[in-house]
């Protein structure tokens, strides 16, 4: 088997307040590359983001502080062996250990997407298809193949995430899902696709929300409760129709029917 390839990642714990007024700066250094990472009962937040150097981070660290950490070659193995509380999906239960700038499907913006695919394909017969933008941890495409899903493709741009969905996949023995490395502005959406999952924040979702609309079904997270109105007022302006919303502390998901 291959080594895993060296990764860097830079950290910065942070409160509500220096997220909110830094923000978006660091999203203009960072993209969609930036993971926000929520604990239960903690006001702090975990800032991540993976590179393959430490170059690469430095403008981060020089602007926001934080420290970048080597990781070592054995940076999968050592997150998989972390203990994790079993993730339930249909009649599956899933492990998804807590990898580097990952979550393990408790963080609002997975849990809510995860209960609307649940909730949408319930009664659906087996073998319909979806796509998973910002797949990062194959958490969402994961469970899709246990909700009855046949053709599954995670899409990120972060070598990490792909790794870690692959891995991940591997632990669960689940088999049949597609993870690729690409830009999300410039992925195809395969012909025929009935569902669109899409974690990533407001500003990406409104730049690519026209290639969107290749798929029957959207679910959108990511989207803080300020940005809401925007990403709402732009789904209507593309004559896609809003189905559900759900609100889960400062976090919306969406889920919308396209026409």
């Amino acid at each position: 088997m291959a080594r895993t390839q060296r990764m860097y990642l830079w950290r910065r714990s942070a409160s509500q307040k220096w997220f909110r007024d830094n923000e978006t700066h660091l999203r203009v250094l960072a993209g969609d590359q930036l993971a926000i990472i929520e604990q239960l009962n903690r006001k702090r937040l975990q800032l991540e983001i993976a590179a393959k150097s430490r170059a690469e981070l430095r403008t981060l660290e020089d602007e926001f502080g934080g420290r970048i950490e080597k990781l070592p070659r054995s940076w999968l193995k050592r997150f998989l062996r972390q203990k994790t509380k079993p993730l339930k999906v249909g009649n599956r239960r899933l492990i998804i250990p807590a990898g580097p700038a990952f979550g393990t499907g408790e963080h609002a913006t997975t849990a809510m997407s995860l209960r609307l695919l649940a909730h949408l394909t319930r009664k659906w017969k087996p073998a319909w298809s979806i796509v998973d933008l910002g797949t990062g941890g194959g958490i969402l495409a994961l469970a899709a193949k246990c909700l009855g899903a046949g053709r599954v493709l995670g899409i990120d741009n972060n070598l990490v995430a792909i790794s870690t969905a692959k891995q991940n996949a591997r632990l669960n023995k689940i088999r049949g899902v597609t993870f690729r490395i690409e830009d999300v502005r410039r992925s195809k959406i395969p012909a025929k696709t009935e569902v669109i999952t899409a974690n990533l924040f407001s500003e990406l979702l409104i730049e690519i929300l026209p290639k969107l609309k290749a798929a029957r079904w959207l679910i959108l997270s990511g989207i803080l409760r300020q940005q809401e109105r925007d990403i709402t007022e732009v789904l209507r302006g593309n004559k896609i129709d809003i189905v559900d919303t759900r609100r889960r502390g400062k976090w919306v998901a969406i889920l919308a029917a396209v026409g």
